[in-house]
């Protein structure tokens, strides 16, 4: 826990879920910067021109871990993220310093956004493609008078960052940067034509994955690799575990090609795609909707790992861990996921792991399950079974 000091208060932030383990603050340079600048901004006395304080919304896009919106809680703003994990950070921080959580909205992306809005604050992600996406839903409810502010560590804006709040919103410009951190100003240009977003994409898998070979698959904006089937998945395809029936888990799900590649191998298996981002399920779903029989039995949800799932009621996990918290690299996601899968197994149930080499994830599964073996590898990529005892 870290306490995070401001002009609307000190308040003690964890990320979630908690973990003693975890040293990684839950904000950063860059939300410090931004709130410290919304303070000059009322005490120079120009809260009524565009500071959040008019009959539209205050939105804070890309908030984190609910850093921005604990400390803003008093005017009642909107928090937009793809991330059911910080919905629950956020939650938990509100609670945490004595708000009652109901005084922030919490979005998903893909909910339909304000209808005006008066302050956007924006924490620049590492998707461009989401970011785009989401300035283009937003443009509609930004007048004259929206107050637009960016901020990131200064390795997270770019010019195409730059370009993008240009392109879509108006004359934007960049601060000094204090901290590695540096702030986007943003001048609303109602004339500016109002695109839609171009997000959900679809393309065709290529013809040598297997089963799901010249299927369609469906990406929502952010989702890793939306443009093409990435290169560890593609391993993965082409070594599935043999049909079983029964329950199985696509953990981290993505847009959802290894689950309906299961789908489609094992028709008698009743498929739980599982991922904390809003846009990776509702991917998913359309993934599997296009490409799966109509009696394919499925489930889909948002969530943390398999903390929804119930204990001993899985045969068979499937995962790709993620290794990186937004820019920090941390094994606590995977930490996460192999604890659940282990829990949420029934006995003899299976976790495959596909990662990267050198990440060494056979140390943990061991440690955890008492055993894991090799199912394939390359140069690269190395896909591991632990079996529950």
């Amino acid at each position: 826990m870290n306490r995070f000091t401001t002009s609307w208060g000190a308040f003690d932030l964890t990320r979630f879920p908690e973990d003693p383990r975890d040293t990684l603050r839950a904000w950063d340079a860059a939300d410090a910067y931004l709130l410290q600048h919304l303070a000059e901004i009322e005490a120079g006395g120009e809260a009524e021109t565009g500071a959040g304080t008019g009959p539209g919304a205050t939105v804070v896009l890309g908030d984190r871990w609910g850093a921005l919106a604990t400390a803003l809680a008093a005017r009642r703003p909107v928090q937009i993220t793809d991330s059911y994990l910080t919905q629950r950070a956020t939650v938990a921080n509100l609670r945490r310093s004595g708000v009652d959580p109901e005084a922030v909205g919490l979005h998903s992306v893909l909910d339909a956004p304000p209808e005006r809005i008066d302050l956007l604050l924006v924490r620049v992600p590492k998707s461009l493609a989401l970011l785009e996406d989401q300035l283009r839903r937003l443009a509609p409810a930004v007048h004259a008078g929206t107050r637009v502010v960016g901020a990131g560590m200064v390795t997270e804006i770019h010019t195409s960052t730059l370009k993008l709040f240009e392109q879509i919103i108006g004359p934007t410009r960049t601060s000094l940067a204090v901290k590695k951190a540096r702030l986007i100003f943003c001048t609303p240009d109602p004339g500016l034509p109002r695109v839609p977003s171009s997000w959900p994409r679809s393309y065709p898998l290529p013809a040598d994955v297997g089963i799901v070979s010249g299927r369609t698959v469906t990406n929502h904006a952010g989702i890793f690799c939306a443009d093409r089937l990435d290169i560890g998945t593609r391993f993965l395809l082409a070594h599935l575990p043999a049909p079983r029936g029964g329950r199985v888990v696509d953990l981290g799900c993505g847009n959802g090609v290894v689950g309906t590649a299961m789908a489609l191998a094992d028709p008698g298996a009743e498929v739980t795609f599982i991922d904390e981002s809003f846009s990776a399920v509702a991917s998913a779903r359309a993934t599997f909707a296009a490409n799966a029989p109509a009696d394919a039995k499925a489930e889909f949800v948002v969530g943390d790992a398999l903390s929804q799932v119930p204990a001993g009621s899985v045969d068979l996990v499937l995962n790709n861990p993620p290794f990186h918290s937004h820019r920090a690299t941390s094994d606590a996601t995977a930490r996460s996921m192999f604890g659940g899968a282990r829990a949420a197994l029934r006995p003899g149930g299976e976790l495959w792991v596909i990662g990267n080499r050198h990440l060494g994830y056979h140390v943990r599964l061991r440690r955890l399950f008492g055993n894991c073996e090799v199912v394939a590898s390359d140069p690269k990529f190395v896909i591991l079974r632990a079996v529950r005892r």
